[in-house]
């Protein structure tokens, strides 16, 4: 029997190093499943509304929207990363490599606003969104360290 056709193994950890790793180290996995779930769960909050304040925001952060697509495309994408975020919380080990692109996912956006911000073209409610999804980015590279089996090389 192939390893994919058991069903314990399929959801377990991918080498027997890696899951004592994990089962003598469970404050590492509670770090990783704690800070995905409260990311997910505090972006969807944030993004879910945002579907229905296109008006709005065009009235509060001028100019008014005009390509739509671009503002519902961010957060269509926004929300599929919380999402994924949720479901990386389940099992930060299986899915420790998504990681690499949450960190980026979160700096892109919170080293763009800083620099925009630099230039006046942000204003501070901006700033501390940025400032939010860097902390997370931060707290999402540490969870990628934490989880990795010690027998292995960072990639």
């Amino acid at each position: 029997m192939d390893s994919t056709d058991n069903p314990k193994r399929r959801f377990a950890p991918h080498s027997k190093a890696l899951r004592a790793t994990v089962e003598e180290e469970p404050d590492q996995m509670k770090f990783a499943q704690r800070v995905y779930q409260i990311a997910g769960l505090y972006g969807l909050v944030a993004l879910l509304p945002m579907y229905f304040m296109e008006d709005k925001t065009g009235r509060d952060f001028p100019p008014a929207i005009t390509h739509p697509e671009y503002y519902y495309g961010f957060i269509g994408v926004a929300v599929a990363w919380q999402v994924a975020f949720l479901i990386m919380s389940r099992d930060p080990v299986r899915y420790r490599l998504l990681m690499i692109p949450a960190v980026i996912e979160k700096f892109s956006f919170g080293i763009a606003v800083i620099v925009l911000f630099g230039f006046g073209r942000v204003n501070e409610l901006m700033l501390a969104a940025a400032v939010v999804d860097l902390v997370l980015g931060t707290l999402f590279a540490v969870a990628y360290v934490k989880t990795r089996d010690t027998g292995e090389e960072l990639p």
